[in-house]
């Protein structure tokens, strides 16, 4: 069974910079992406980034050029590191990962962790 601990939340001012952290235990797929999501106030839960087996990364429009994702294989932990944040990028961030229950290969989600962003 995967376990996913999200750190690195908190409240920042706008333009300042965040790293969130989601550390994973269990088996959790070498070959399958990784990615992070978030809920916003009233909206529901939208992609954010996502990275690749091979380390290709792609991200949500409004957040190109200022998220950057990665992951660390040897810590099993996977990153976002957020700079210039706006106000709109306030929101519930989750991690996914794939990992196997039993036979069966499936998504596994983080806890959440808060992110605010004031002006």
């Amino acid at each position: 069974q995967v376990q996913l601990v999200e750190s690195g939340g908190g409240s920042v001012q706008a333009g300042g910079s965040l790293r969130l952290s989601c550390a994973a235990s269990g088996h959790i797929s070498r070959t399958s992406p990784m990615a992070w999501y978030r809920q916003a106030p009233g909206k529901d839960r939208a992609f954010v980034a996502t990275i690749s087996a091979s380390g290709s990364t792609k991200y949500e429009d409004s957040v190109k050029g200022r998220f950057s994702i990665s992951r660390d294989r040897a810590k099993k932990t996977l990153y976002l590191q957020m700079n210039n944040l706006k106000p709109e990028d306030t929101a519930v961030y989750y991690c996914c990962v794939r990992g196997t229950d039993g036979p069966i290969l499936r998504d596994y989600w983080g806890q959440g962790i808060r992110v605010t962003v004031s002006s």
